[in-house]
């Protein structure tokens, strides 16, 4: 009898767990992604002397990403997102060399959806994909990036709503003198999203908070964030630091993105954005000058900007012209007052496709995914030309100039990783987030995209691009740069499927 109780129980839980089971409802979907390119974005052929044209002219790589979504109901589930690479054919490190068993397997998100009883209220928690607001070229502050969060948003009505949102993009990097201390920083988001009839409004503001360590306090190799950039401790790379009394700095952040669509079919897209970091003590910043000794001087770590950019396009049956453009404020002279460059979290600008537009899959050394801070611009597009149906091609001509001042290149001569990819060896890199441009400085850019659709699920794309190398050689000669210039080029072959 005992026996026969215990198996009842023990059907009647693997029942109860059935039941509980089949009331979530599990939806898959992904990417296969392939990318097959050639390039050289390097803007210098030698430096110094030496050779800095060292990276490998074709590449062949690959990504696989899975995405689970644990649905109970319309107000609960939760999603998982895998990705299995990049991939890059025959390289052991990431699995793909003879052999194919490397360690390549991610967890890009990790979030809960769920909606707060008897209320409209929901609720986004954990590792989740993170844009703010933005319009005209996607966003130069935060853009399409994973970072754990907690994002809340109420819909009053179909015309306004509000989302708010807390982050913690970084904490526990820190490995230097007291490990682990003052290293955290937080993010405070309020977005007001306004929608009427052929009009698009979102006014937004972001206050963060850094420690002061979460940049490594100036110590090479004590961070874990030196892909950042143009938001660090210091706006010219690793110099020797100054110690501050500030245990936090703050940060704040503004935007003013405005779609319209009330004139079909004309489009009209604006962006205004604003940034402060708050100077966190001063620092020695490294000093070139026409051959001279290099020196040091000491510098403000303030960074303070803006940057407006805008877009028009006219929606016709053949194709989709239009013309976009951008100013973002430079850095004057006088580096002792800071830095006049709008300060950026995670830029993904979309205007140009080499300069710009991240094919994260195609190849590694074909794009440059800049940020546009301390550079102005204007192009002409013609997007989703047609002669043929499931074939699209897009065809772009754009000019890069820069808005700082061209006495700043003898401190970015000197930049390492971390700020915008200059370094004494090489004053230009172009596999960094940021480009240092003077106003005597500039890029011309040529894409022809093309984009087929095989199958409904699969898309084949060839991205095509040439951007003439206009680097004014006074400006460099002056700094310190005994240099080769040269122009850029790539060729992206992508294959997508899609499920």
């Amino acid at each position: 009898m005992k026996k026969l109780t215990t198996l009842a129980l023990a059907a009647a839980m693997v029942m109860g767990a059935a039941t509980c089971a089949s009331a979530i409802d599990f939806k898959a979907k992904g990417q296969w992604q392939f990318g097959f390119s050639a390039g050289d974005t390097t803007m210098t052929e030698k430096t110094n002397g030496r050779h800095t044209d060292t990276n490998d002219i074709f590449n062949a790589r690959q990504r696989i990403r899975l995405q689970l979504d644990a649905v109970a109901s319309e107000a609960l589930s939760g999603t998982v997102f895998f990705e299995i690479g990049h991939q890059y054919w025959g390289k052991g490190a990431n699995g793909a060399a003879m052999g194919a068993d490397g360690m390549v397997v991610k967890v890009r998100q990790a979030y809960l959806d769920w909606i707060v009883p008897q209320t409209d209220l929901k609720i986004r928690m954990g590792i989740q994909n993170l844009s703010l607001p933005s319009a005209a070229g996607d966003g130069n502050v935060l853009d399409n990036t994973d970072t754990a969060a907690i994002v809340a948003s109420y819909q009053f009505n179909p015309n306004v709503g509000v989302t708010a949102m807390w982050a913690r993009p970084y904490n526990d990097n820190y490995t230097g003198t007291y490990s682990q201390y003052l290293d955290n920083m937080d993010l405070f988001m309020l977005s007001v999203p306004l929608t009427f009839d052929g009009f698009e409004v979102t006014p937004w503001a972001m206050y963060g908070m850094r420690g002061k360590n979460t940049f490594g306090n100036g110590e090479p190799g004590n961070t874990g964030i030196d892909t950042l950039g143009a938001i660090g401790n210091y706006p010219f790379g690793y110099p020797t630091a100054s110690s501050t009394s500030k245990a936090y700095g703050s940060m704040f952040w503004a935007g003013l993105p405005i779609k319209v669509t009330a004139f079909d079919p004309i489009n009209i897209e604006l962006d205004i954005n604003y940034g402060y970091v708050e100077k966190m003590g001063r620092y020695f910043a490294t000093r070139m000058y026409e051959g001279l000794p290099a020196y040091t001087v000491r510098a403000n770590s303030q960074r303070e900007g803006w940057l407006v950019k805008a877009l028009v396009e006219y929606k016709m049956d053949w194709g989709t012209p239009g013309i976009f453009g951008w100013y973002g404020s430079g850095d004057d002279s006088n580096i002792k007052n800071g830095s006049e460059r709008m300060p950026y979290l995670y830029a993904e600008q979309k205007f140009t496709s080499m300069l710009g537009e991240d094919v994260a899959y195609t190849g590694g050394n074909t794009d440059m995914k800049l940020s546009l801070d301390g550079s102005w611009g204007i192009g002409l597009q013609l997007k989703d030309l047609s002669f043929m149906e499931d074939l699209k091609h897009t065809l772009r001509v754009a000019y890069y100039g820069g808005t700082n001042d061209r006495k700043m290149a003898r401190y970015a001569n000197m930049f390492n990783d971390v700020d915008t990819g200059f370094n004494a060896n090489a004053p230009w890199q172009s596999n960094k987030k940021d480009l240092y441009l003077t106003e005597k400085d500039g890029i011309l850019e040529f894409n022809v995209n093309t984009y087929y659709q095989i199958y409904e699920n699969l898309k084949m794309g060839l991205e095509l691009a040439y951007a003439v190398n206009m680097m004014d050689n006074d400006t460099w000669d002056h700094a310190g740069t005994s240099y080769s210039k040269q122009d850029m080029w790539s060729a992206d072959l992508t294959f997508t499927y899609s499920f």
